[in-house]
C-alpha cells in the first residue's frame, strides 16, 4: 500500500487534506458532491466538475489512472488524498469512495471556498 502514496503526485498534506474534506462535506449539503469514478468521469465529460479528489490508497490503482488524464484534458484540478476511507466519511456515506467531484452550480454559496481550494492545489502542481 505505502508504494501507491509515493505514486500519486499532487498529494495533499494533513492540513490541505482537512480543509479539502470540509468543502467535500459542504459540497455534499449543497448537492454539489458526486462519488466514485465512473460519477466523476462523467461530470468531467459532461464540463461540471471544479475540483476532483481521489484518494491515494485506491487498489487495483488502474480504476482511478484515467481520472488525473481526464482531469488535465478538462483543465480541472485534482488532488490524492491519503484515505479512501476519510473520503467516504466526507462525502457522508459509510463506505470508502476512491473518487469524488465538487462540481459547479449557478449562484453557489461555496463559489469561494471552491475557488480557494483550486488556487491551492494548482499551487502544488507548480
Amino acid at each position: 500500500m505505502a508504494e501507491n502514496t509515493s505514486r500519486a503526485f499532487p498529494l495533499a498534506d494533513s492540513k490541505l487534506t482537512n480543509s479539502l474534506l470540509d468543502l467535500v462535506q459542504q459540497a455534499q449539503n449543497y448537492k454539489q458532491l458526486k462519488k466514485g469514478a465512473n460519477e466523476v468521469t462523467k461530470s468531467l465529460n459532461r464540463g461540471h466538475a471544479q475540483l476532483v479528489l481521489i484518494a491515494a490508497d485506491t487498489e487495483p490503482l488502474e480504476i482511478i489512472l484515467h481520472l488525473p488524464l481526464l482531469c488535465e484534458d478538462k483543465n480541472v484540478p485534482y488532488v490524492y488524498v491519503k484515505s479512501k476511507a476519510a473520503l467516504g466519511r466526507a462525502c457522508g456515506v459509510s463506505r470508502p469512495v476512491i473518487a469524488c467531484v465538487v462540481n459547479s452550480a449557478m449562484g453557489s454559496p461555496l463559489k469561494p471556498q471552491i475557488d480557494e481550494a483550486k488556487d491551492t492545489v494548482e499551487q502544488l502542481l507548480i
